[in-house]
Parts: structure tokens; sequence; C-alpha cells
């Protein structure tokens, strides 16, 4: 087994030393990157237990932080580098959240100098490792320095904002990779989110947390070099994992109900927040990182689970999923190269059509299926009532 030395992640370590880290932030489901990535937002996986290619890609059904928000008069903005993977969130698809999504190259900066950033904000990395373009998403075989290169560049933009004051950041992982931990896994007092058991043959309730992960807050109002530990609350046996992201939204905007029973249960970390102004000592900018990986990016190499699933998504999005050569023909030769042409057109495909359904006054709630849209012309408004009938549904 081995790992990273603080002066190899020097953003890490740095972020660490001038703000707070948490010791005891667990997964939450001793699972795959799916189901963890679907509680972060909407605090269940709804019944996802691995990573189901079929439920993801055609979207998940269960309502998420971003529905609250947006129900309560709260605003909030994606900013995507590649094609969104919170589309594995069915909601997200509907034409009234079109305009949350925020190409991050063009807009994310310039919304941080402007002091334009909405309440709530999701800033995705890219999936793909390209030689011009290259993956930052820490996942083998990428290399971990543009992590770290996209975390700085992060801070620095949020940190040279005019909303710096109000901000809190958070960093965290879905799951831990398969390292040894030697803290066990909390299993005393988890709720079932939804009650909803997963598929067989192990049937998992869903009872249970994963193994930890890092997880680092980010804000003025925290004190230098924080150690977060256990919750003290709301219940006895509450922890912080994934679910404490919507949980600790809903108690800093107010909002009336949880999504599920596990943010209810989760704890909250608003309590670090404990200085009564804030901090003006804060770095404006963070270390160079380190180049970490010697080999060139292998544009040519086969697609990993999650990149294959990327693919699939793009494909119920413009609608190549009803062609003949859906799922398997579709990525059975693609390499990293072509499958990242393919999602950002299929991608700007579904933009597209969405743009074209609103300027034809269909309903904010709809879905557009770039299947029926791309190949036929609408005589009336009906056209536009159509949902998008892929798979099943989940991210």
């Amino acid at each position: 087994m081995n790992g990273f030395k603080p002066d190899s992640v020097p953003i890490y370590k740095e972020l660490v030393k001038e703000f707070a880290v948490c010791d005891r932030w667990f997964a939450s489901v001793p699972a795959s990157t799916q189901p963890n990535r679907l509680y972060v937002h909407s605090a269940t996986s709804h019944g996802l237990s691995s990573n189901d290619t079929n439920k993801l890609i055609g979207g998940l059904p269960q309502k998420t932080i971003f529905d609250s928000l947006d129900e309560n008069g709260f605003n909030f903005g994606i900013y995507y580098q590649q094609p969104p993977s919170t589309l594995f969130y069915r909601s997200l698809r509907k034409l009234k959240y079109i305009d949350n999504f925020h190409e991050y190259g063009l807009t994310f900066k310039k919304h941080c100098e402007e002091g334009k950033l909405p309440n709530y904000v999701v800033i995705e990395q890219r999936f793909f490792d390209l030689l011009s373009i290259p993956g930052n998403d820490d996942h083998p075989s990428h290399d971990v320095g543009e992590g770290q290169k996209f975390v700085k560049e992060v801070y620095e933009a949020l940190r040279g904002s005019p909303q710096w004051n109000e901000m809190l950041f958070v960093i965290t992982y879905d799951e831990h990779g398969g390292f040894y931990d030697h803290v066990p896994t909390p299993v005393d007092g988890v709720p079932s989110p939804d009650d909803i058991v997963g598929p067989e043959p192990f049937k998992f309730k869903f009872d249970r947390l994963g193994v930890r992960v890092p997880t680092i807050f980010i804000s003025p109002w925290i004190e230098p070099g924080k150690v977060l530990h256990e919750p003290s609350g709301p219940f006895p046996t509450s922890q912080y994992e994934h679910s404490s992201i919507p949980a600790t939204i809903k108690k800093i905007f107010n909002l009336p109900n949880f999504l599920t029973k596990r943010d209810a249960w989760a704890g909250t970390f608003e309590g670090l927040l404990t200085l009564t102004k804030p901090r003006t000592d804060c770095p404006e900018e963070l270390p160079d990182p380190i180049k970490l990986r010697e080999a060139a990016a292998k544009e040519q190499a086969k697609l990993s689970e999650l990149q294959e699933e990327l693919v699939l998504m793009a494909a119920t999005l413009n609608g190549d999923h009803r062609k003949s050569i859906y799922p398997d023909k579709l990525i059975e030769n693609m390499c990293v190269t072509d499958a990242v042409k393919y999602v950002e057109d299929a991608f700007n495909t579904f933009l597209n059509e969405c743009e074209k359904a609103k300027q034809n006054g269909a309903d904010g709630s709809e879905i557009v299926d770039c299947a029926e849209t791309c190949c036929t012309q609408p005589n009336s408004k009906s056209f536009f009532h159509k949902m998008l009938s892929c798979i099943t549904c989940d991210r």
C-alpha cells in the first residue's frame, strides 16, 4: 500500500493548515462511485448499491437538493468541464434547469469576478484524460497533480471574488478507492434513506456507512488548522457522511423539509463557522502543484466503467439510445479521444434541442427527447409533452 506525502500534494497541505479537515467523514454506502455520488445531492442512491449502468443512464428519479433550493427561491449552478455527471439525476434534465449549467472555462472565473455565483455551486471535474486537456478528477491513471492544479484554480478564483466572505467551499471524495483503513465503518443506528432494498443477491438495506474519505472545508469564517471529529447530533449515532452536505444546506438556507431519513440523521458542519468576523489573512494564492505522473495521457485507451456510463448517458440525451448501435456497439471500439468528442457533441445536441423547445413554449418541467425532436417537426406544443423515455432511472 502506498500514498502521497503532504509535500506531494501541496494544495491540500496548505488548505488543511489554513482551514479545516474532517477525520471522520464516511462514504454513505460501502459501495462504488455512483451510489456514493448520488448521496451528495439527494441523500439516497434510490436502491443503487453498485454502478448499475441501465439505471444510471436513464436518470435516477429521486428529489435532489437542487429541487429543494429551486422550490424555495434559491438558485444553483453546475459548472462543467465535460458533459456533467450530475445529469445522472433525472430531474436536472428538465428544461427549467438547463440554464443552471455553465461551461466552467468560459464562465466560472467571470462569475467569481463579477460576484454572480449562485447560492449553491457544484464544480465538475474532467473525467477523460487527453494530451491537450488532461483529466483532473484524481481517477487512476490520471495525474493527481492535475487535480491539485484544478483545486488551486478554483480556490484562487473564489478567494478573489467579492462574494468570498459569504462562502463555504467543500472538497470531498465519493469513496476510498479500495485502500485499507483502520477505522471501522459505522453500522449502529444508520437509517435506510427511503426503505428501498438493493437488488439480489445481497438485498442491501442501506443501513451502514462506507469507509472514511478525505473532506476539507474552506471559509474565511473558519479558524486555521481546525479538525472536525464526530458530530454531536442530531441523533446519538449520527455521523458525517455525504448526506451531511444536503443536511447542512437545508440548515443554512432554512429549507422546510429533509430529502430522506438519511440527511435528517446525518451530522451538519455549519458549526465550523465559529469566527465572529471573516478572516483577512486567508492566502490569496496557493503553492504551485507538482506533476506526479511522468507518462503521457493514453488517448487511445479503452474506456473505464465511469467513462462508458458517461457515453451511454450522453446517448440518452442526443437520442442515440433508440438506434441499433446502442449500447454495446456504440462503445465497444471507442477510445478516450472518440468518447470526448462523442459526449461533447451529444450534450451540445441536447442543449440545442432544449433551447428550441423553450422558444416553442414547452413547459419547464419537461425533458426533451432528442430522438423525437431531431427527426420530427412539431405541429403544436403537444409535441414537447414527451418525456425522455430511455431506460430506467438514476445515477
